[in-house]
């Protein structure tokens, strides 16, 4: 049996009433910076990772760069 979790609007606003007196009101706004930050980064982590892959699946196997010793 699968339980779901609903989140109405008084659980919402006690966590941002939590949120606020954890913080202050001055402090949020830095938060949100830096967690939008945060998830720029990641996303261009993993465009970096998939255009890495995607670049090394378009070279055949035999034609990869190789140094002669």
């Amino acid at each position: 049996m699968h339980t779901v979790l609903f989140i109405g609007t008084w659980e919402i606003v006690a966590i941002v009433l939590v949120i606020l007196l954890l913080f202050g009101g001055k402090k949020i706004p830095e938060l949100a910076r830096g967690l939008g930050k945060g998830v720029k980064s990641f996303k261009q982590g993993l465009k970096d990772v998939e255009e890495d892959i995607s670049s090394e699946s378009d070279t055949p196997a035999g034609k990869e760069d190789k140094k002669d010793n």
